[in-house]
């Protein structure tokens, strides 16, 4: 009871000031790059200020968030000294950017838009986007299938650019900020919002919308968000991408559970507590209530985040992960691995031919025949469009090439709804002692190429 008391009082996120000790970098840079960073004492740096737990600046000014600690590891590593140039709000930080005013951007999708003045490292992170509806809305399994419903969208983002331009079928109602738009869907004022995973989780805690449920997914508008660097800045950027390749998956964890975990604060003034515990018995039946309703969103936020939504089977998130761990297992135990990437044969004539709902159902059948025909512990998944991945534990590349085959044989034999018979292509690779998950995928990629232009059909590897 005191730690729910506890912790309905205090929700407080850690944060760090996002302006880095000018150090020695931590990364090889070429003698351009060692010019440039002597000659460069301060690079300026705009932000989104209200895009909480990603980034803003709080009350003393100050940059803080996911963001923040991962472009201070970032300016740590590369020995850049990185100063945050104060916007009101994400529209300013635009604009301050576009006329130079700032040499970076700390966090935000590549657009097309965007890539008219800006370049872009790699991505520093990776975030799944979801459609967040009220509780009695149906689940959305394409957003294309909606009709004259209203989505609210904070003003000049990634997601608002992408809608508009991919779904003239709904109305956008903007907002100022991500707070506003899951309000307005929460009050019935708009019919869902599409925001990333981790904002949605820490919205409905922070501002207890839990009349508020995930209702789908929209996985071609995943964030992947990149640090922006000014054209006019190439050196800068080739230093900022050095530095974002030196950060690990546990560094990235460990930001994050800093910033969406619920933490209780030390210190107890006893006074409030006897006038809490007065109304304990009411505020426990509330937080246990919210507790059920926030348990059920994160598994469904956990199922979502790993699940392609139009086949149910794994995604791409889930093989990379997935991919990395048995890898890791490889090296440990000195195990076998071997993978199938599998690409569906003129999958655009099937889509032109036919439409795109008859290549949907193609890609649900497959899905089905390759889950159906393989083992407990091989790990499915939609590698993205029409090719797919199967990861085999405990595999050398012979039994990956029987599976293969087996594969190829029983699509090439199963009769399509509304197409008739269809086959696939195969690429199959096993591991290598030292190989990185690229490694794996790219000759599982080139044996894919040589079944692809050797005919189709077929199984290729080596």
């Amino acid at each position: 009871m005191k730690r729910l008391l506890a912790a309905a009082l205090c929700i407080a996120l850690r944060a760090t000031a996002t302006e880095a000790e000018n150090t020695a970098p931590l990364i090889e840079l070429t003698a351009t790059e060692q010019a440039y960073l002597a000659a460069m004492p301060i690079v300026r740096m705009c932000v989104d200020p209200d895009w909480a737990p990603f980034e803003q600046i709080d009350e003393r000014g100050r940059h803080v968030g996911i963001a923040a600690d991962l472009i201070q590891q970032v300016a740590r590593r590369t020995g850049l000294k990185i100063m945050l140039y104060p916007t009101r709000t994400w529209e300013e930080s635009l604009a301050a950017s576009k006329a130079g005013r700032c040499q970076i951007m700390s966090f935000l999708n590549r657009t097309p838009e965007r890539e008219r003045w800006l370049d872009f490292t790699a991505p520093i992170f990776v975030d799944p986007n979801m459609i967040i509806a009220r509780e009695d809305h149906p689940f959305v399994g394409d957003v294309r299938w909606l009709r004259d419903e209203s989505v609210a969208l904070p003003r000049g983002t990634m997601v608002e650019e992408h809608l508009r331009r991919d779904y003239p079928n709904l109305r956008i109602v903007l907002t100022e900020s991500e707070p506003e738009a899951m309000t307005l869907v929460s009050e019935r004022k708009a019919d869902f919002t599409v925001r990333s995973l981790i904002v949605a989780a820490h919205a409905i805690r922070k501002q207890g919308l839990f009349n508020l449920k995930i209702a789908g997914q929209v996985p071609e508008l995943g964030n992947q968000l990149r640090i922006g660097v000014i054209k006019s800045e190439p050196a800068l950027r080739d230093i900022l991408d050095k530095g974002v390749a030196t950060l690990s998956a546990a560094d990235r964890e460990q930001i994050v559970n800093r910033h969406v975990s619920i933490t209780v604060q030390n210190g107890t003034d006893y006074r409030l507590v006897w006038q809490l515990l007065a109304g304990g018995l009411v505020i426990a039946l509330i937080g246990a209530f919210w507790m059920r309703k926030l348990s059920r969103l994160n598994r469904e936020l956990a199922r979502l985040s790993v699940t392609d939504r139009l086949t149910g089977i794994y995604n791409r998130m889930k093989l990379d992960e997935a991919l990395a761990a048995e890898i890791q297992r490889c090296r440990r135990y000195d195990q076998a691995l071997a993978i199938v990437l599998l690409d569906i044969d003129h999958f655009k004539r099937i889509n032109d031919t036919y439409g795109h709902q008859a290549g949907d159902r193609a890609l649900i059948d497959i899905a089905r025949l390759l889950s159906e025909g393989s083992r407990e512990t091989d790990v499915v998944g939609r590698w993205g469009g029409e090719e797919f991945m199967i990861v085999l534990p405990h595999t050398d590349l012979a039994g990956a090439g029987r599976l293969a085959e087996k594969m190829r044989t029983t699509i090439a034999a199963h009769e399509f709804s509304g197409i008739g018979q269809q086959t696939a292509s195969f690429g199959v690779a096993a591991y290598r002692i030292d190989d990185q998950p690229n490694d794996l995928v790219a000759r599982a990629d080139a044996a894919l190429y040589e079944a692809k232009h050797a005919g189709r059909n077929r199984v290729a590897g080596g």
